[in-house]
């Protein structure tokens, strides 16, 4: 039996002793009428029988538990766990000293442990192992992570257990620069490259010295005012394994890092058909980066080549289309460039071509998609959550109304808001719903994902997820996997103040979608808009710029036409036109791959796509066609660069199992041999010919404060502390042990006590009366 009143809510631990009460009461009552000396008046009979009553009724309170139930603020034992980074990279940053002397001197006592200490950084391994449910942490460190799990999945782990990551900030005061020089891994002979040598750091002010050599010989000189990127172009003139090499020379904390190694294996010319009828610039351009060879057809012995490259031709013009098929399912890579005699001009939708093909040939335009909506709700997302509802509803306008589209929102669950309806009929009540989202609850990025596929049922598609990206990045790129497996694609959007866009990038990978700032979304207009969202622009525009294709690439030109056609469901769209045409699409069929190019000029031609800076796209669509190009050859060994103390594979194509000193290789396939090898010095090596670099640990190569770690902070309520603030974080501390907890008080002992009162008050005055004689009888009864 209990009552709620105010919040308090009251009850009694036995309610059936209170059924004595009634018959204590007659008993009483028969005890003092029948049982007086009868000198007492009737008055005073009544009065000793009411007193005698409320001495009961207490008493059988006390036996029914009375009790109340109430929340209330409670001071917990306040208690600090403060986690050093003692790792490599905080060498830069001044010491922070007696901050456990400032903190216990304010009363708060103090736990200390290391998280990361010379090249091992594992904080996020760190905190998650000091955490606790309800508890605290604060961490003095720059949150540059080497290994382990990641500061959001931590986040996320604190989260869980109502726990918050605090920091102190550690600012650098020392200058330190460390160099990097980034490029292709594999080249072939004659075949310009472009490199890019890095210098970045903290405290960098004045100059530094940077050299950049190919095999030994100077390429770049330059000094440069603190960092800067110096990019530069190369072209290798015999195969086998070249050595690029960037060196920088200032005074700084560390000298390891001042030498960056990358790496390059050139090979021969790969062999590319060229087919066409019609004498076009991209036959002598092709001429320039390959060995080509022209023909009219598609002949029937394909083996020679590493990919077929068709301009302008009708299917009935095409040659052997079914050894073009095998050649392709085999490995083989296919371009196929547009013009009047192609796509919906060549009768491609009927042949069989055009089913190998990643765009269907007549029918530019509209889009029917399902798509479903997953919008991060989570308390990360609390402080912008208005601007993640924003850019979801900016999504909803790119969206063309006959696309079907649904609505799940997350956070360490899914819910489903909307379910999967044609957007013409339902656009404002979807946009309704959208607005009267409200945030909280830990993150779970894969919850909502799952949800997504819950949501689509049998039918498949595409997600696009508005989030910041702060999650569990394993579970979530897991799960993106799965749905890219099952034909469903992620499209992710990156929101807020700060963005994991390392995450959100790993879940568009996985599932084969793509990542998009949050002023990229009018881009999504190209995937899915139609007659009532139709993109506008005034050239060429990159849809996927994080594409092997599309990366680093600058378009300019804009060609007069394009063919008509529509990308299919599964494929890459890649570029478009200024009207939203699809211009470049691509997409694995067996184990090749195929690339359109619609875009061309009124003279059928590539025109502007054939010089720079646009040809950089005609290049690496070949290259993304032609894949390995080593991958004919047998005896042919690959090893990736690496970084000291981190492990690399070294996989043999060849027909025997190759021996080398120390290394233990094992069948992975039909003479596909691997092997691992892990550095233990800086430098160049060598394994079965092929050279790889090993360059400085990771801990060396980032320094200065983490964005995750601030992340982490604001993600789980935390706060950000001076590195002479003990007062502060012995009061933060205070805080965080006071919670409101459910509190039972028993209130059994007021009932004796009122009680033991009540008899003592009458024993009192009738010892008063019997003194003052107004009482004759022994009992003090008048």
């Amino acid at each position: 039996m209990t009552v709620t009143v105010a919040g308090v809510t009251g009850g009694l631990t036995t309610p059936l002793a209170l059924l004595g009460v009634p018959l204590a009461l007659v008993a009483l009552w028969a005890l003092v009428a029948y049982r007086a000396d009868g000198t007492a008046s009737r008055r005073s009979r009544l009065a000793l029988c009411a007193s005698r009553a409320v001495i009961v009724v207490l008493l059988v309170g006390a036996a029914a538990g009375p009790y109340t139930v109430a929340s209330a603020e409670t001071p917990g034992d306040p208690h600090v766990t403060l986690l050093t980074d003692r790792s490599d990279s905080m060498n830069v940053t001044d010491p922070v000293d007696g901050l456990t002397d400032a903190i216990e001197r304010e009363g708060v006592p103090v736990t200390t442990a290391t998280v990361g200490e010379g090249t091992r950084s594992r904080i996020g391994d760190g905190i998650a192992a000091n955490l606790q449910t309800d508890g605290s942490v604060v961490v003095v460190s720059d949150g540059q992570v080497t290994g382990g799990r990641s500061l959001a999945a931590t986040a996320e782990l604190a989260r869980s257990l109502n726990a918050t990551i605090s920091a102190v900030d550690v600012t650098p005061s020392r200058t330190e620069r460390h160099v990097r020089v980034s490029g292709p891994a594999k080249t072939s002979v004659g075949v310009e490259n472009s490199f890019l040598a890095s210098v970045d750091g903290v405290e960098t002010d004045g100059d530094v010295a940077l050299r950049v050599t190919v095999d030994g010989t100077e390429v770049v000189s330059r000094t440069l005012d603190g960092d800067g990127d110096v990019a530069f172009s190369h072209t290798f003139e015999t195969t086998g394994s070249h050595r690029v090499t960037a060196t920088i020379a200032g005074d700084d904390v560390y000298d390891v890092n001042d030498v960056h190694r990358r790496s390059v294996t050139v090979v021969e010319r790969p062999r590319v058909l060229y087919v066409s009828r019609g004498d076009y610039p991209l036959r002598d351009y092709l001429g320039t980066l390959y060995d080509v060879e022209t023909a009219s057809s598609v002949p029937s012995d394909l083996d020679p080549y590493y990919a077929v490259v068709v301009q302008n031709l009708a299917a009935g013009e095409l040659g052997n289309a079914e050894a073009l098929q095998r050649f392709v399912i085999d490995g083989g890579g296919l371009v196929v460039a547009g013009g009047d005699r192609a796509f919906e001009h060549g009768d491609y939708a009927s042949s069989a071509v055009g089913s190998m093909l990643p765009v269907t040939s007549g029918a530019a335009g509209g889009s029917r998609a399902n798509v479903v909506l997953a919008v991060d709700i989570s308390g990360s997302a609390q402080g912008g959550l208005g601007t993640q509802k924003a850019i979801a509803l900016d999504v909803l306008d790119q969206l063309g109304d006959s696309n079907s589209v649904g609505v799940v929102a997350f956070n360490s669950q899914a819910y489903r808001i909307a379910d999967l309806r044609p957007l013409g009929e339902t656009r404002e009540e979807t946009r309704t719903l959208v607005r009267r989202l409200t945030a909280g609850g830990a993150t779970d990025i894969a919850a909502g994902l799952r949800g997504a596929d819950e949501l689509l049922g049998e039918e498949r598609g595409t997600v696009i997820l508005v989030s910041d990206g702060f999650a569990n990045r394993e579970a979530a790129v897991r799960a993106a996997s799965q749905l890219g497996s099952a034909g469903t694609r992620v499209i992710s959007v990156g929101v807020g103040e700060s963005t994991d866009e390392g995450t959100l990038r790993g879940i568009a990978d996985a599932s084969g979608g793509t990542y998009y700032r949050a002023d990229e979304t009018n881009r999504l207009s190209l995937q899915f808009g139609d007659a009532t969202r139709r993109y506008r622009g005034s050239g060429l525009t990159v849809v996927d710029p994080n594409s092997f294709v599309t990366a680093g690439v600058t378009l300019r030109s804009n060609p007069g036409a394009a063919n008509a056609v529509t990308v299919k469901p599964g494929a890459d769209y890649l570029v478009a036109t200024a009207d939203g045409t699809p211009a470049v699409a691509s997409w694995r069929y067996g184990l090749g791959r195929v690339l359109t190019v619609t875009a061309h000029d009124t003279d059928n031609s590539l025109d502007g796509l054939l010089t720079r800076p646009d040809s950089l796209l005609v290049t690496k669509a070949v290259n993304y066609a032609i894949g390995d190009p080593e991958r004919k050859r047998s005896g042919v060994t690959d090893v990736a660069d690496t970084r000291v103390g981190e492990s690399t594979t070294v996989t043999y194509r060849g027909a025997e199992r190759p021996s080398a000193d120390g290394l233990d290789f094992r069948a992975v396939g039909d003479g596909v041999y691997r092997a691992t090898v892990t550095p233990s010095d800086p430098g160049y090596a060598s394994v079965l010919g092929a050279t790889y670099a090993a360059n400085y640990p990771a801990e060396y190569g980032a320094f200065g404060p983490s964005p995750a770690l601030s992340a982490a902070v604001d993600a789980t309520g935390g706060r950000t502390f001076e590195p002479d603030d003990g007062a502060a974080i012995a009061s933060f501390a205070r805080e965080q042990s006071t919670k409101v907890r459910t509190v039972r008080t028993d209130w059994g002992w007021l009932c004796l006590l009122g009680a033991l009162l009540v008899l003592t008050g009458e024993i009192v005055v009738r010892r008063l009366l019997v003194y003052r004689g107004t009482a004759t009888n022994r009992g003090g009864l008048p």
